[in-house]
C-alpha cells in the first residue's frame, strides 16, 4: 500500500476527511460510494464501490451478445475503469482508466452517438479507439458507467438498431444495479 504521509484524526461523529489530493487522484467525488475493509493487521481500506463493478460477469456477457450482434467490438465501464470487453483483446481494455472526455459525458448524464457534425468520443485515455456509441447507465438515479459500441473500422455512422441495441443494454443494466 502507498503511504502519503497525511494523518487526519477522527471527529466526535467518527468521521474522517479524506484529502483532496487523495480524492481528486483517485476520482472520488461527493456523493460516491465506498467499501469499508479491515485487515487482520489493524488496517482500514477504503475502496470505492462500483455497483457495475458487481456485475462484472453478468456484463462480460452482455458485451458477448452485443459483439455477436453488431459485429463491433463493444466495452462497459464503471465510472472510473473498463470492466468488461468483446471484440477487442482484453489486455488493451480491461481496467483501463475512461478518458476525462467519456467521464464528463457520464458526469452530464449524456449519451454519445457519431455522426459527421460531432466529435469523436475517444473513451480511453489513449485516444487510439473511437466510440460509435456510448449510452450512459444510470441506476437507481445514480449514473454507473457505460456501455460503448466502437466506431466501424470502415468509419461508417452507427445504424438505428445498434443505437436501439445499446440504449437497451444501458437500461437494463441501469436496472440490474437496482437490484
Amino acid at each position: 500500500m502507498k503511504a502519503t504521509g497525511i494523518v487526519r484524526r477522527i471527529d466526535d461523529l467518527g468521521r474522517v476527511v479524506i484529502p483532496k489530493e487523495i480524492r481528486r487522484t483517485m476520482r472520488i467525488r461527493e456523493g460516491d460510494p465506498l467499501e469499508i475493509y479491515t485487515a487482520s493487521d489493524g488496517e482500514v481500506i477504503f475502496k470505492k464501490y462500483s455497483p457495475i463493478g458487481e456485475l462484472s460477469e453478468f456484463a462480460s456477457q452482455y458485451t458477448d451478445v452485443l459483439h455477436r450482434a453488431t459485429n463491433l467490438p463493444v466495452m462497459i465501464t464503471d465510472r472510473d475503469h473498463v470492466i468488461a470487453v468483446a471484440g477487442m483483446p482484453k489486455r488493451d481494455a480491461i481496467d483501463k482508466r475512461i478518458s476525462a472526455q467519456l467521464e464528463e459525458l457520464m458526469e452530464n448524464r449524456e449519451n454519445y452517438i457519431a455522426s459527421p457534425e460531432t466529435k469523436a468520443l475517444y473513451p480511453l485515455s489513449d485516444k487510439d479507439k473511437e466510440a460509435g456509441l456510448a449510452f450512459t447507465i444510470i441506476g437507481g438515479g445514480d449514473v454507473t458507467g457505460s456501455v460503448i459500441l466502437m466506431m466501424n473500422t470502415d468509419g461508417s455512422m452507427p445504424t438505428q438498431t445498434e443505437i436501439k441495441l445499446v440504449s437497451v443494454a444501458a437500461s437494463f443494466l441501469g436496472k440490474q444495479t437496482e437490484e
